[in-house]
């Protein structure tokens, strides 16, 4: 069966899209902990991000970085936390965070609120900021 990021990348289930390519998608995560949480996922399906071919592996991490500096363009912040977590979805993926400090990165117990128009408005924000 396949995984709820699966279904994101073949439109089965929305999702607020900040870029693609041929492997590798990035979107807007739901539950952020901070404006422009993004994840960033394989299209490959695995279940374990150090399960990946090294091929996907490395490309995966470049295209991150490439989503990263658009974030930090498009979010005012120190830097960018990378952040490899989650047991709840079985597809390899890497948390994005705006930060200002560690706790930024650290705490994913407060959930940030968005409506969708805000979702929206952050997607483009970050999108238009990708190089």
């Amino acid at each position: 069966m396949a995984s709820l990021f699966t279904k994101i990348v073949n439109g089965e289930i929305p999702a607020y899209k900040v870029a693609e390519d041929e492997n590798y998608f990035a979107f807007l995560d739901i539950f952020p902990v901070a404006k422009g949480h993004t994840l960033v996922i394989p299209k490959k399906e695995v279940d374990y991000l150090f399960d990946l071919d090294d091929e996907t592996y490395a490309g995966l991490q470049l295209f991150a970085k490439k989503i990263a500096k658009g974030l930090k363009k498009a979010i005012p912040c120190e830097k960018v936390g990378v952040l490899v977590l989650g047991l709840e979805v079985p597809h390899a993926h890497i948390h994005l965070v705006p930060m200002q400090n560690e706790g930024d990165l650290l705490n994913f117990s407060e959930k940030k609120k968005f409506t969708p128009e805000e979702f929206q408005e952050i997607t483009k924000l970050i999108s238009d900021n990708i190089e």
